[in-house]
């Protein structure tokens, strides 16, 4: 003996008008959803389907009830009331039904009626298996555990309109979503990708959720339309109500609102079930006698019904009517996405219960698999686990992992002439990740608005033409913009397209400016960085040698502690210049001058106090008390952090008042553009020069004074010559500096801090390295003194 189960439906057929239109409140009338039956008839083959298998519910029948689910906030809780009760009156708590509840229910044509008959069926535990568009509200299972949503998550949707827009160039656009947290999410996630693909939101309109057909906010809404300076418009969101057509929790992009002849939809992807179509062609009201809504549908669409309905009253149809013959504004034939999902939640139930019964039979309950007793919170350990394939080829579960992979059809929408209705695919988007997403469109398919005759532009601003550029609206999107004529040259910030005229005469086009600088990898840039390089490993050589042979007299005669000091300043002084090649930033502006003042000062005031120990141990044969004092304390050190400290105070009032910045010089050199480091104070810059200088013409002086001293411990010549090198360099550098541009002035700079070190080390220290190394003889004690007696010291 079969058993059977039912499953409850609660689908939208029809609405209360006196809900949406303010004609007269005694005038009850009914606005019928013609395109919804195709909802029943897709769970009528469902069902059909699975009662004839003999491998799902063997030796069961799988029942159903239907209920006219209202969205309104009304008549929500009405039908689902009436199912709970069984009668026209409602008594909370009791079932006058003759037959037994409904194991589940199949509802949810918006994510509010979800929710509003979800609290009533959660005090039940019974299942509910949304239809309608995927929520993430209805995702938690803490306030709906007893919800299930067969579609999957639409976040993926924003990155296929992205793409789609981006593939026309379509950079100005129009949005309208419903005025609920779920199109405030979709907003908020939609403009933050357009900014980052470089697209502009011209305006936005919050659409009711819930709202009275041809109130205020239509008038809006089409004034909005009329008034929108862009092409392209993206609805999102629930607009049955706003739009009088039904493509439920559609995503639609279109330019003709009214009609959307021409617009996009994005729907999930659905393979062709199996026989669908031949049943839809073949059914009639005569199969489903008890279900008068069909045959309403019928009337409507033939004004005939088939033989024996109403007892000749009407005329009969012709035995080849059909559904296949429907209009384009019911057109039945086409499988919607809320329909396709009302056939994937019926074989998921069944499919649950099939489990069910079968653990039963296992368990060895075999009385309780043929009398089952069903209650509905049975199901859900089951339907939280289910997963299986359709007979369209598609994977059906509950479990968060089908968000991952989503396809969409892109749809044209094709209304012209008005009534036709039809939805061709031209395209498709898939996406694993929002990293990898892919779009394919057939742009010969596509069926244009009527308004355009080729592929529609939606711009803020139209591209500026040969001879101009673009000079940004101040206050308005990075989309809107006004063209201007090439000029020769002209200052524009990094981040911008920079073109030049090259035909100053016409200006009819713009060739790319290149921004440039003194790079590493060109020529010039790449011998000035191996120079200071070489220079670095070399003075840290002379560094090793004489930290090496520390304790030999020639070493330990030029007080080994200032030349340690000067090696060091030295060896800085060579990576400092490295700082002036590469691209110029903000840090490397600021450390270039700084450093270049602060260490050469070290390495010149290292040389004064050499030259003044010198001055002190040899001008004064017969010192006296205060001269032996200086001398043992090494009083002349303490001139180098005097010297630095000063330095010091002359770069923090630079940085303070005006500090070296980065700069784009378009005058040095024709069709490019520099960048350079702007010197901020050039009257700092030159200070720091200045005391720099002073400080190497009284080296230079008390050197020359004591080149005449006896110069077997004495290294005053060495210094004498060094300091020439070094005054010579900076006096040649001033007015080379000042007679070139750009790049050359840079390299300039560069090399006169390599060549002013470079003769400080040579001068100063080669010499020493010669005798240590070549001639080790001549670096001892005995050697030394027997020179100074042949000398007369």
């Amino acid at each position: 003996m079969k058993r059977s189960v039912c499953i409850g439906s609660l689908l939208l057929s029809h609405i209360c008008t006196e809900e949406l239109i303010p004609f007269h409140e005694s005038d009850p009338l009914h606005r019928w959803l013609w395109k919804n039956y195709q909802h029943a008839l897709a769970f009528h083959f469902a069902i059909q389907e699975i009662n004839k298998n003999p491998y799902l519910l063997p030796n069961m029948s799988l029942g159903y009830q239907f209920y006219n689910g209202f969205p309104s906030d009304q008549f929500t809780l009405w039908s689902t009331l009436h199912w709970l009760s069984g009668q026209g009156i409602f008594v909370p708590n009791y079932n006058c039904k003759k037959q037994d509840k409904s194991v589940a229910i199949i509802a949810g044509t918006t994510a509010t009626f979800s929710a509003e008959i979800g609290t009533l069926l959660e005090l039940y535990k019974t299942p509910q298996i949304t239809y309608g568009p995927f929520d993430p509200l209805l995702s938690d299972k803490d306030q709906f555990p007893s919800l299930y949503q067969m579609a999957t998550s639409d976040s993926t949707v924003v990155h296929g309109m992205i793409s789609l827009l981006l593939h026309f160039g379509w950079t100005w656009v129009a949005l309208f979503v419903s005025d609920d947290m779920k199109g405030e999410q979709f907003l908020r996630y939609f403009e933050a990708e357009m900014v980052k693909k470089g697209l502009c939101v011209a305006f936005t309109q919050k659409l009711p959720a819930t709202k009275r057909l041809y109130a205020s906010t239509d008038i809006t809404f089409m004034t909005g339309i009329s008034l929108s300076s862009a092409n392209v418009h993206i609805l999102y969101g629930e607009v049955r109500s706003l739009i009088n057509v039904d493509f439920a929790g559609g995503y639609f992009l279109t330019r003709v609102l009214h009609s959307f002849h021409g617009g996009f939809s994005f729907s999930p992807h659905k393979g062709e079930i199996p026989g669908l179509k031949h049943f839809l062609k073949t059914v009639d009201p005569s199969h489903y006698p008890e279900d008068f809504y069909f045959t309403k549908l019928w009337f409507h669409i033939f004004t005939c019904l088939p033989s024996g309905s109403l007892c000749g009253e009407i005329g009969d149809c012709p035995p080849n009517t059909s559904l296949e013959f429907s209009p384009g504004d019911i057109n039945i034939m086409t499988l919607s996405d809320s329909s396709y999902f009302i056939y994937n939640a019926v074989y998921a139930v069944a499919h649950a219960l099939h489990k069910m019964f079968l653990e039963k039979v296992e368990m060895g309950s075999p009385g309780d698999a043929a009398q089952p007793k069903l209650l509905p919170w049975q199901l859900h350990p089951l339907l939280k686990k289910i997963q299986f394939r359709n007979s369209a080829g598609s994977d059906i579960s509950f479990h968060e992992t089908r968000h991952d992979v989503v396809q969409y059809d892109i749809q044209n929408i094709v209304n012209f002439p008005v009534g036709l209705g039809l939805m061709v695919n031209i395209g498709k988007f898939f996406s694993k990740s929002s990293r990898d997403p892919a779009l394919v469109i057939n742009e010969e398919m596509i069926e244009w608005p009527i308004a355009f005759k080729e592929t529609p532009q939606s711009v803020c601003s139209q591209s500026c033409g040969p001879g101009f550029r673009k000079v940004p609206q101040e206050g308005r999107p990075v989309c809107c913009y006004t063209c201007t004529f090439c000029t020769e040259t002209f200052p524009i910030r990094q981040v911008e397209t920079v073109s030049i005229s090259t035909d100053i005469s016409t200006r009819n086009h713009c060739l790319p400016k290149l921004v440039t600088f003194l790079a590493f990898e060109e020529s010039l840039g790449m011998a000035l960085a191996c120079m200071a390089l070489c220079f670095s490993v070399l003075t840290a050589v002379v560094l090793w040698v004489f930290v090496k042979h520390r304790d030999t007299p020639i070493i330990k005669a030029n007080k080994r502690t200032l030349s340690y000091i000067l090696l060091i300043a030295l060896l800085l002084c060579f990576l400092c210049s490295l700082l002036f090649l590469g691209r110029p930033n903000t840090a490397t502006c600021l450390l270039q001058q700084i450093a270049f003042g602060l260490v050469f000062t070290v390495a010149v005031s290292t040389v004064l106090a050499k030259t003044i120990t010198v001055i002190l141990a040899f001008k004064f044969t017969k010192p006296g008390r205060t001269i032996r004092q200086l001398l043992v304390s090494g009083a002349s050190n303490s001139l180098i952090p005097i010297c630095f400290l000063i330095q010091l105070a002359v770069c923090g009032i630079w940085l303070g008042i005006s500090p070296p910045f980065t700069e784009l010089d378009a005058h040095s050199e024709h069709g490019h553009i520099i960048l350079v480091c702007n010197k901020g104070s050039v009257t700092a810059f030159y200070c720091v020069l200045g005391y720099l200088g002073s400080l190497a013409l009284a080296s230079f002086t008390l050197a020359f004074l004591a080149r005449n001293l006896p110069d077997t411990f004495n290294e005053a010549k060495f210094l004498t010559f060094s300091m020439l090198v070094f005054c010579s360099v900076w006096v040649t550098f001033l007015p080379v500096y000042h007679s070139t541009k750009g790049k050359v002035m840079v390299a300039v700079e560069v090399f006169s801090i390599l060549a002013s070190s470079a003769g400080l080390l040579g001068c100063i220290f080669l010499p020493k390295c010669y005798i240590i190394l070549i001639r080790p003889e001549k670096n001892s004690l005995k050697d030394l003194k027997k020179r100074a007696s042949s000398k007369g010291f």
